[in-house]
């Protein structure tokens, strides 16, 4: 985790505080940080950290380093952007794969591009933060997607278990820009970071066919909606937008008038409704989302009675559970099916026979990084029967290619030969706990 220069945190604090204590201040001075020095120097240090491929331009970070050097590239960025004479290129427009068999469109900007996005991002994001409500969890500094699902399960254990499970058709394709840049400039009046989102927002998308032909697929100076997920400022400025249904919620009391608890994070929304009150929250927010011009997706939108049904919210499953011991009700949460199954494959696709030829010691470590990773977000809540079950699979995974590995015949003899503590010991494998991660979290409620 990068620290972020003593410098930088005061700007932002100092930010920060005028815009909580100054509701309705707009800003206007802003552009000459964005191409500060250090505040340039430490966006790139950002966008490095976040990994990432090469734009439209094919730059990659080992590019810029080997050829004109990071100290080069940042001047001749702050040069572009102190004289004005900045433009982004197109984006590139890659399809990634979904587990349902659609894909996922991701726009990607180049490197310089990014490293202006994240300047401007670390200058404005303070402002907009002393605006967001308390049950908005998304891309926010301190926040996080198991804040959003605590806040869920609390809901839940006071009542709210008729659930409303949102879902919004291609949302960061359909966000209106007037509308959008009119919730930015209630804060930021300032010509040339308007100037500067606009020109992002209205930025040519290209794709490039295997064959290496490029072709202009949409953006561009006609375009009127859509931002592209990819760009560093897309999460911000979507967030933002959505933001207009949190306030409207939180300013017109709507959780006690309608008996309705909404919690978001990015554009997955759940509203946590008492008994028999889901109806009128329905209505209100099909009623704001069309203020907003914003339509949800009728299919994946449902209406679950949490002590009969279940829905899935960032990864988890979640439920009114009842409890073995006290035999009292309580929201369980859990990895959901989907993804337990996903790493259950990756585990699969990590230690499969044509990977044999691989030194082991990558393979194993591969592994672990993917498992690791896995359970550092699912070690959560009512995991214990998921994470034994992806340990049994991970065992059974690697003995299987420790004995394609050693041509050895029969499950039985493999096992003879591989006992799990060797898998641990003699091999290095991650152990996967099998502890619930939630006791700490329960006890809190």
């Amino acid at each position: 985790m990068l620290t972020t220069p003593e410098t930088i945190r005061t700007l932002q604090r100092k930010l920060y505080r005028k815009a909580k204590q100054e509701p309705a201040c707009r800003f206007h001075a802003l552009y000459d940080k964005v191409y500060r020095a250090d505040i340039l120097s430490h966006a790139y240090r950002l966008v490095r950290a976040n990994k990432g491929s090469a734009g439209i331009d094919g730059v990659t970070f080992e590019a810029i380093e080997e050829n004109e050097g990071v100290p080069a590239f940042i001047g001749e960025l702050e040069e572009a952007l102190r004289n004005k004479a900045y433009k982004p290129n197109p984006v590139k427009r890659v399809m990634i794969p979904k587990s349902d068999g659609s894909q996922r469109p991701l726009g990607i900007p180049t490197i310089r591009d990014r490293v202006a996005q994240m300047a401007v991002k670390l200058i404005i994001e303070p402002i907009f933060e002393a605006d967001f409500c308390e049950t908005s969890y998304g891309f926010r500094p301190k926040k996080s997607a198991h804040a959003a699902v605590d806040d869920v399960a609390y809901a839940m254990n006071t009542g709210y278990t008729e659930v409303i499970d949102a879902d919004l058709s291609k949302y960061f394709d359909t966000i209106p820009h007037a509308n959008l840049m009119a919730t930015v400039a209630e804060r930021i009046c300032d010509g040339e970071i308007l100037r500067l989102l606009q020109m992002w927002l209205k930025a040519p998308i290209i794709e490039v066919d295997k064959d290496g032909t490029k072709r202009n697929i949409g953006g561009g100076k006609g375009n009127r909606k859509g931002t592209p997920q990819g760009g560093v400022i897309s999460p911000l400025l979507s967030n933002l937008y959505l933001h207009i249904l949190d306030r409207i919620w939180e300013r017109n009391n709507l959780q006690q008038r309608l008996g309705a608890r909404i919690v978001r994070y990015a554009d997955d929304i759940v509203i946590l409704c008492r008994r028999c009150k889901s109806d009128k929250a329905m209505a209100v927010l099909r009623q704001l989302l069309e203020r907003l011009k914003l339509t949800l997706n009728e299919a994946k939108t449902k209406v679950v009675n949490a002590f009969d049904g279940k829905f899935n919210f960032l990864g988890f499953t979640i439920r009114m559970g009842k409890g073995r011991k006290t035999g009292n009700y309580y929201a369980n949460v859990q990895p959901s099916k989907k993804a337990e199954q996903t790493i259950k494959d990756r585990i699969t696709g990590l230690t499969t026979r044509g990977r044999t030829i691989m030194p082991l010691e990558r393979v194993v470590n591969e592994v672990n990084t993917t498992v690791r990773g896995w359970v550092g977000y699912f070690h959560y809540r009512n995991c214990s029967q998921t994470l034994v079950r992806i340990r049994n699979h991970l065992e059974q995974r690697l003995t299987i290619h420790l004995r394609k590995r050693h041509k050895i015949r029969g499950r039985n003899a493999s096992y003879a030969k591989f006992p799990s503590r060797s898998l641990y010991e003699k091999y290095g494998l991650y152990k996967v706990p099998t502890s619930a991660g939630w006791a700490k979290v329960h006890a809190s409620q």
